[in-house]
């Protein structure tokens, strides 16, 4: 078995999601802002924008419970997560903006969709809407990126969920031309 030799890794993805495609993205899941949110696709419409604010994975984000939702701290306490530490994500005004949408749909838990259904909603509207090639794990790239022009990489790193910088820099995919405006 010497010769033999493990597969190679695939690339990782670095697709970021640009405004245009969020909006019609939400849009096609029937969501407008300032409306009453009555269906599962506007959850999933607010869940996307929630994970651009967040980078929290969409599994983290349905399990949310209003018990685990600090409103007036600003922060959501992860109890499960991928790596199996807990961790305090802080919320940002749009998000606990986003939050507040969602507190009459239930009294225990923030999202009543399931993991599934997330999925299969934002699959469709993804269509819908033609846009190429988006996963919903994409806005966690999409928010790191953001989120490192305002946060220190520790900071970040916290944010997360990330025990290592090389982790990180997996999601963050800010181009040569955003790093060079930084540079004048």
């Amino acid at each position: 078995m010497k010769d033999v030799k493990k597969p190679t890794k695939p690339p990782h993805r670095d697709r970021l999601i640009s405004r245009q495609e969020a909006e019609q993205l939400v849009n096609a899941l029937g969501y407008i802002d300032g409306i009453e949110i009555t269906t599962k696709q506007q959850q999933v419409a607010i869940a996307f924008l929630f994970a651009l604010e967040t980078a929290m994975r969409a599994g983290e984000i349905v399990e949310l419970t209003w018990d685990r939702v600090s409103i007036s701290k600003r922060f959501v306490s992860l109890v499960e997560t991928k790596n199996g530490d807990s961790r305090n994500v802080p919320l940002s005004n749009k998000a606990v903006d986003l939050l507040q949408k969602l507190q009459h749909l239930d009294s225990v838990r923030v999202f009543t969709v399931d993991s599934g259904s997330l999925s299969t909603f934002f699959r469709r509207a993804r269509d819908k809407a033609e846009i190429e090639d988006l996963h919903f794990h994409d806005t966690r790239h999409q928010a790191i990126t953001t989120l490192a022009k305002k946060l220190t990489v520790i900071q970040l790193a916290r944010m997360v969920g990330h025990r290592d910088l090389k982790s990180l820099m997996i999601y963050y995919n800010e181009t040569a031309s955003e790093l060079a405006e930084l540079l004048d």
